[in-house]
C-alpha cells in the first residue's frame, strides 16, 4: 500500500491516531492524578511536561534513524517500546515513578508522527503533499478529539490508570499492522560534514522553521493542555472538561477539510495568516473569562490555528532540505514539542494558583508576533523557492 494524493496509508493513519491519543490523553487526568497521588497540581503537570520533553527531545534521533534503516522499521521499534513503557505507566504508584515511565513512553511515541509526515513527504508530490498531509492531521485530530472527550470519561468511570493501558495495547496492534507498509529506499548521506544532520543544521531556512515550530508548540500546545484544568478548577468534571477540551480535535478535523480544499487556491501564506487569526482569538476569548462555552469555542478556534498554521508550516519543512526528509522533520517536531513542554512547565505556577486568564492572555499576545513573522517568512520562501511547495 503506498500514499496517495488524497490519503496516506490506513496503517499509518492509524499508528498517528495512537499517538496522538497517548499524546493528548494527559490533559484531563492530571487533577485525577494529582488527587490520586497526593500531590499539587503544579507537581502533577511534570507527568504532561516530561512527557512533552521527551517526545520533543528524542526527535533528531529518530529523524537520524529513519533516513538511516527506513521509516518504517524506526516506526515498529518505537511503537513496541511505547506498549511496553505505556503499559508500565498504568501501575506506577508514586509520582517521580510516573512521571520516569511517561518520559519513556513520550520517548516511543515521538518518533511515529514525524516519520509518518516524512513518509508522506517521500511518496506525495508536493503538488498534492499539504492535502494529504491535512488528511492524515485531520485523522490525528479524531485522536486528539477521543483522547481528550473519552478520556475524561473513562477517567472518572474507571480511574487515571486505564487510561495509559488502552494506547499501549494500540500501539503493539500498529506495530504488527505495519509490517504490511512497503519500506521506501533509504536516503543517501547529506552532502559535506554531519551527514543528514549537518545538511539540516546548515539550512537557514530550516533553522527558522524550527524556531516557529518551538513557539507554535509553546503557544498551542503547551498552553492548550490548561483549559480543561481551568475548568476544573472552577469545579466542572472531569468529564465535561475532558469534552470541553475534546472540541479542539473536531476543530482540527473540521477545519482541516477546509485546508485540503484552500491549499489548491489560497497561498500557504494565507492559509498561515489565517490559522494565526484564529490563535490570538481563540486564548482572548478564554482569557477574558472560562466557562464551558468559553473553552469549546477557544477549543473549536484553536483547531483551526493548528489546522491552518501547522499543516503549512509542516508541509514547508518537507520541502526545506528534501536529500534529509526524515531529520529534518524529526527536528521541526522536536522544536515542537519542546517549546511545548517549557510552556507547560513555565504556566504550572500560574495554574496552580488559578490566574488562568494571565496565562492565556499571555499566549493570546505571543500568538501575534508569531502569526506576522512566519506568514511573511513563508511569503518570501515562496517568491525565492517557487517550486518547493504549492503556494
Amino acid at each position: 500500500m503506498s500514499a496517495t494524493p488524497d490519503r496516506p496509508p490506513s496503517s499509518l493513519a492509524a499508528a498517528s491516531f495512537v499517538s496522538c491519543f497517548d499524546r493528548f490523553a494527559v490533559t484531563p487526568m492530571l487533577v485525577l492524578i494529582a488527587v490520586d497521588l497526593g500531590v499539587p497540581l503544579a507537581a502533577a503537570v511534570a507527568v504532561a511536561s516530561g512527557y512533552y520533553l521527551a517526545y520533543g527531545l528524542v526527535q533528531p534521533l529518530w529523524g537520524v534513524l529513519s533516513d538511516r534503516f527506513g521509516r518504517v522499521r524506526v516506526m515498529r521499534i518505537a511503537l513496541l517500546g511505547a506498549a511496553v513503557t505505556g503499559l508500565v505507566s498504568a501501575f506506577m504508584p508514586v509520582l517521580g515513578a510516573l512521571v520516569l515511565s511517561r518520559v519513556a513512553a513520550g520517548a516511543c511515541f515521538g518518533a511515529i508522527v514525524p516519520a509518518s509526515l516524512a513518509y508522506v513527504g517521500d511518496t506525495v508530490q508536493p503538488s498534492g503533499r499539504q492535502r494529504a498531509l491535512s488528511d492524515l492531521m485531520g485523522v490525528m485530530a479524531l485522536g486528539t478529539a477521543l483522547a481528550t472527550g473519552f478520556g475524561g470519561l473513562l477517567g472518572d468511570l474507571a480511574g487515571w490508570r486505564l487510561v495509559f493501558t488502552v494506547p499501549a495495547a494500540c500501539a503493539l496492534a500498529c506495530a504488527v499492522a505495519l509490517r504490511a507498509l512497503p519500506e521506501l529506499p533509504r536516503s543517501a548521506a547529506g552532502p559535506g560534514r554531519g551527514g543528514h544532520v549537518g545538511a539540516v543544521l546548515r539550512s537557514p531556512w530550516a533553522l527558522l522553521v524550527f524556531a516557529l515550530a518551538f513557539v507554535e508548540g509553546a503557544v498551542l500546545i503547551g498552553t492548550m493542555a490548561f483549559l480543561a484544568t481551568a475548568l476544573q478548577h472552577d469545579g466542572v468534571s472531569t468529564t465535561v472538561a475532558g469534552l470541553c477540551a475534546a472540541a479542539y480535535g473536531l476543530g482540527v478535523w473540521l477545519f482541516s477539510r477546509l485546508v485540503m480544499r484552500l491549499s489548491r487556491g489560497w497561498p500557504a501564506w494565507w492559509l498561515i495568516a489565517a490559522g494565526g487569526a484564529q490563535m490570538c482569538a481563540g486564548y482572548a476569548v478564554v482569557a477574558a473569562g472560562v466557562s464551558v462555552a468559553a473553552v469549546t469555542v477557544t477549543a473549536l478556534l484553536l483547531g483551526g490555528g493548528w489546522s491552518f498554521m501547522h499543516s503549512s508550516l509542516q508541509t514547508w519543512v518537507t520541502s526545506v532540505v528534501p536529500h534529509a526528509r526524515g531529520t529534518a522533520v524529526a527536528f521541526f517536531a522536536s522544536a515542537l514539542f519542546v517549546g511545548s513542554a517549557a510552556s507547560s512547565w513555565a504556566a504550572g505556577p500560574l495554574a496552580g494558583d488559578g490566574r488562568y486568564g494571565l496565562l492565556f492572555g499571555l499566549a493570546a499576545a505571543a500568538a501575534l508576533p508569531l502569526t506576522v513573522v512566519a506568514a511573511l517568512a513563508r511569503r518570501r520562501y515562496g517568491a525565492l523557492v517557487p517550486d518547493a511547495t504549492p503556494g
